[in-house]
């Protein structure tokens, strides 16, 4: 089976580099040269186009920004679309592991199946290290004979694989996953704040909070980035704000009630408004001081 990846950045590498591991045929692309150096060097074929990507492999994985990125990826005029077998190339099947909007993931697999071309949407929870150590969480929406084929490329990728439902259903999953993560990233910095403005020390009330029944993951790393004032990316804090945009929107087009996730996109719009939109999303904390001073 011979693969193909698009999206080099801090977790397309690693993915693509555990593909490629396994021992299997891979093409690649990158709009920035230096990211698929690496990959050049572990054997994998560097490609001019996402077209020439799809002329190479049966499997394409995308994981790039946003929904216009994977729109642009996939149909542009350099698209996957253009490398599918009626254009004499190898393209059957399209894993998009970025985190869009749950309509895009839809229509997209419209547009695929129309050309024969079956597709899963399949984002990630767990981050680069995740990534790294091939331990991620994939939800997945699609067909369930699409998923069976791909199934044992996800082994190679991620820990836990769980078949959400049809096409779009994956990207409604990893919405959920980043609304509750990420509000328990603001309620970690306010619960920071809260406990050095009662002059008491941060680093005791993480500790004793992991102990009981608020510890979580989130407090666990994101607690530790806090009390260490370390911002420096982990995950950046202009995906998250990506992603709530994102959410917000299918919320709205619903008429779904989401009011802690209303205030939580506000917290992420001062943090963008400050510049720290590169720095890690526990920088949520030093939107809440600023709050707190000017009161």
């Amino acid at each position: 089976m011979k693969l193909g990846f698009i999206g080099l950045g801090a977790m397309g590498r690693p993915l693509a580099g555990h593909l490629l591991k396994a021992g299997y045929a891979l093409a690649v692309w990158s709009r920035r040269p230096e990211g698929s150096a690496p990959l050049r060097a572990a054997g994998a074929r560097v490609c001019a186009s996402p077209a020439e990507v799809a002329r190479h492999a049966e499997i394409v994985f995308t994981m790039v920004t946003g929904s216009e990125d994977v729109a642009t990826v996939v149909l542009g005029e350099e698209g996957l679309i253009h490398g599918s077998s009626d254009g004499g190339g190898l393209f059957s099947t399209l894993v998009d592991m970025s985190t869009i909007a749950p309509s895009m993931a839809r229509y997209l697999a419209v547009r695929l199946e129309e050309r024969g071309i079956g597709m899963l949407d399949a984002p990630v929870s767990g981050g680069v290290t995740a990534a790294e150590s091939a331990a991620l969480a994939i939800m997945v929406g699609g067909p369930a004979e699409t998923l069976a084929q791909v199934r044992p490329l996800f082994d190679l990728l991620g820990k836990t694989i769980v078949h959400v439902g049809e096409n779009g259903a994956g990207q409604v999953a990893k919405a959920c996953n980043q609304m509750v993560m990420v509000a328990a990233i603001e309620a970690c910095a306010e619960a920071m704040c809260l406990a050095a403005a009662s002059a008491v020390d941060p680093l005791k009330v993480r500790l004793a909070l992991l102990g009981g029944a608020a510890g979580s993951r989130v407090l666990e790393v994101f607690g530790a980035r806090m009390v260490d004032r370390d911002f420096h990316a982990g995950v950046e804090a202009r995906l998250h704000h990506k992603d709530f945009g994102i959410l917000l929107d299918e919320a709205h087009r619903l008429g779904c009630p989401l009011p802690i996730a209303a205030v939580v996109r506000q917290q992420l719009n001062a943090l963008m408004a400050q510049g720290w939109g590169r720095d890690d999303s526990a920088a949520l904390l030093r939107v809440v001081e600023q709050e707190s001073r000017r009161k």
